[in-house]
């Protein structure tokens, strides 16, 4: 039986560092590699940089919506992705914020992170704003096969404050809603539970308590969005345990020479070591 999500995910922290290595094949990046923009381009792009981040990230989070920009071929290209940096000995989380109900959502999630799911995904990124309630297959499912799931709670981008920080009628922020429903579903696990959520990096510190989620937290918005080592401290705190600092143009901006993706992923996650917690 597959190992839990959140102990594969602990494991290969503590063994390789926090850092979680974005994959995302901007036209504007392919071509600062010297490629051409189009599907040679992008399997160049993608596959190099999965094979040298694979190697030293604990988890690496390829961008759906790049790949699928130059259709089935840049789907396939999705696939070998996925393989090669499993190969590498890292685990893939799939940025793809799906999020339905019914039978629509189960297909998604038999798509990414469902026993035998066709992309084969460790996790993948969903949205919860059509209820957290209409996840709960999808995380029975994520879990039932060793998978998780990480739920969107407070992003960083601008256009989510209005709905983000609104109030419930207990007085909780949307964001604190979704938090604390993802804390239901970690209660008890060790070191963590498999539902993570997304937490930007540039968000107010205290904005949001996690103290109760016993899960891990993607952070985004780390490397050149402007948030540093300091923005992380301030906002999640010491040791807060299954931290995820979030970096992809940062880090890509390194290639297409291979050997300095590995030392730019490499120096940061000796930068991170200091915020690392329980479990890692």
């Amino acid at each position: 039986m597959t190992a839990r999500f959140g102990a594969r995910l602990a494991e290969a922290v503590a063994a390789r560092g926090a850092l979680c290595a974005g994959i995302d094949p901007h036209p504007g990046l392919i071509e600062a590699w010297g490629l051409p923009v189009d599907a040679s381009g992008l399997e160049r792009f993608a596959l190099s940089a999965a094979e040298a981040l694979g190697e030293v990230a604990a988890i690496v989070k390829p961008q759906s919506a790049f790949f699928e920009a130059f259709g089935p071929a840049g789907v396939a290209v999705l696939e070998r992705v996925v393989d090669v940096a499993h190969d590498a000995g890292a685990l893939v989380l799939l940025d793809v914020k799906r999020g339905d109900i019914g039978s629509t959502m189960a297909a998604y999630t038999a798509a990414y992170v469902a026993e035998k799911a066709a992309f084969a995904a460790d996790a993948a990124t969903v949205s919860p704003y059509l209820g957290f309630g209409a996840l709960d297959a999808a995380v029975k499912a994520a879990s039932e096969a060793g998978n998780g799931l990480f739920v969107l709670a407070r992003t960083s981008n601008p256009e989510a404050d209005a709905l983000q920080r609104a109030r419930l009628e207990d007085g909780r922020t949307v964001a604190q809603s979704v938090v604390d429903a993802a804390a239901d579903h970690n209660a008890g696990a060790e070191p963590y539970g498999d539902v993570g959520v997304v937490v930007g990096a540039t968000v107010a510190p205290g904005e949001v308590d996690l103290s109760r989620l016993n899960g891990p937290v993607l952070a985004p918005g780390f490397g050149a969005q402007g948030a540093t080592e300091a923005d992380l401290r301030a906002v999640f705190g010491e040791g807060l345990p299954g931290l995820l600092p979030a970096s992809s143009r940062d880090l890509l901006r390194h290639g297409p020479d291979t050997a300095a993706l590995r030392r730019a992923a490499q120096e940061v996650n000796g930068r991170l070591a200091g915020l690392r917690g329980k479990g890692q």
